[in-house]
């Protein structure tokens, strides 16, 4: 009896252990959120939350979806307002920078990622030398080019190297319109206007992302007057030449993202400025040209001032995780979603052949087939950029504000004296903020 008992008392036990391990594991399930700002992607995002939870079924991914260019940071914001914030944020840098105390320090993932990336490619996240948000993509913009309408109407091979000031775009420009093509498109929306064009402004001042940040401080005390500055107007006097060229100049504010990059990929434009994310949108549309280049936006006639030779690149978006609401489950479901995105080759296929981005990492098992992307790759490997990361401590809504009054210029609502005057007193608001 006292030998049964015995028997019955190990096996009680075991069956106690076989409990503690199983619960050791914790297999529960968990759902995460992912706020895109890419809007362009979303539905290729959603296709790709779905393979991650058939691969790890206790993970379930909602995306929380914004429109291209519009409303985003409001809806940001009405998340956290609501104190129901994604768990991944997909931000600007510079939205990032503002509400950096809602996110997580990633500080302890930052020497896995710096073994993983492109050399350089972290410290240029870092905000403030804080590693708040994981960069996933490299982008560039400038004039992309349509290969074919430019050669026909040149009559020869093109080299984009020989556009090196504003008399060779206008030059070119001339000979494109003489077969009846729209030389230049301009994209009317007030993200494009504001933070990629009138955006280069800050960053043509100096190579040097301080010395741009001095300048930008200056704008906002008063010490900086932009009607007498010398990269600023050298950049109205090119939108002016854009502007008279425009494929929209008859209604240029109806800023149709789908409608402009498939005029430009079918031919209907030779140029259009736009970066290499369009590839997303027209990277699989049937009845398109195939091959297209970028040039950079001359500022002046002097081919060897700063930007005239130069496209600007960035590490655009950083995926940072929530620590205002989300548990510490979430927030390591969270970090394993990420890490499997840049490593994996299901991941790293979704981003470059089904979403067209170029990665900041070293080991990619997929290649682009983005070819906007593939030229601006060429500027990169020379040397020939242009530095864009004080754009990471800026105001939120910098590009909104600054961009509504670039529309206004476009349309010839205000001329350069007025939108001068709105542009510095937009900086002038958000002094010491």
């Amino acid at each position: 009896m006292k030998k049964s008992k015995v028997v019955v008392l190990a096996v009680c036990l075991l069956f106690t252990c076989f409990l503690v391990l199983g619960c050791g594991k914790d297999n529960s399930t968990v759902k995460i959120s992912f706020f895109n700002t890419s809007a362009e992607v979303n539905k290729q995002f959603e296709g790709l939350f779905k393979l991650y939870h058939k691969e790890h079924p206790n993970v379930t991914i909602q995306l929380i979806p914004t429109p291209i260019g519009g409303q985003q940071l409001e809806k940001f914001q009405s998340l956290l307002a609501s104190k129901s914030p994604a768990t991944i944020a997909n931000l600007d840098p510079g939205t990032i920078e503002v509400y950096k105390n809602k996110f997580l320090d990633l500080a302890p993932e930052k020497a896995k990622y710096i073994k993983i990336t492109q050399p350089g490619a972290i410290d240029g996240a870092l905000l403030d030398g804080k590693f708040l948000g994981i960069p996933y993509t490299v982008q560039g913009y400038g004039l992309l080019y349509n290969k074919r309408v430019v050669e026909e109407a040149i009559g020869t091979t093109f080299d984009p190297a020989t556009i090196k000031t504003r008399n060779d775009l206008e030059s070119l420009f001339k000979k494109i319109a003489a077969t009846g093509k729209m030389p230049v498109m301009i994209h009317g929306a007030n993200w494009s206007l504001g933070a990629h064009y009138l955006g280069l402004t800050y960053s043509l001042q100096s190579k040097s992302v301080d010395e741009n940040r001095k300048f930008v401080d200056g704008l906002k005390n008063g010490s900086v007057d932009l009607s007498s500055n010398m990269q600023y107007n050298g950049l109205l006097d090119t939108f002016d030449l854009l502007k008279k060229y425009n494929a929209r100049k008859n209604d240029p504010l109806v800023a149709d993202y789908n409608k402009d990059s498939q005029d430009f990929a079918k031919g209907d434009t030779a140029c259009y400025f736009m970066g290499d994310w369009i590839w997303s949108t027209i990277g699989n549309l049937k009845g398109i040209d195939k091959e297209f280049g970028v040039i950079p936006v001359p500022i002046s006639n002097n081919p060897d001032d700063y930007g005239n030779t130069q496209v600007a690149v960035s590490e655009p978006k950083l995926l940072a995780i929530d620590n205002s609401g989300s548990t510490p489950k979430q927030q390591a479901a969270a970090k394993e979603f990420i890490y499997w995105l840049f490593t994996s080759e299901q991941g790293q296929s979704a981003l470059v052949t089904e979403m067209g981005f170029n990665l900041p990492y070293k080991d990619v098992k997929v290649q682009s087939t983005n070819v906007p992307s593939q030229a601006i790759a060429k500027y990169i490997s020379q040397g020939k950029t242009i530095n864009i990361g004080v754009i990471n401590y800026f105001p939120a809504d910098y590009w909104a504000k600054t961009g509504d009054s670039m529309q206004k210029y476009l349309a010839g609502k205000i001329d350069r004296k007025g939108l001068t005057k709105e542009v510095q007193d937009y900086w002038k608001s958000v002094a010491g903020k």
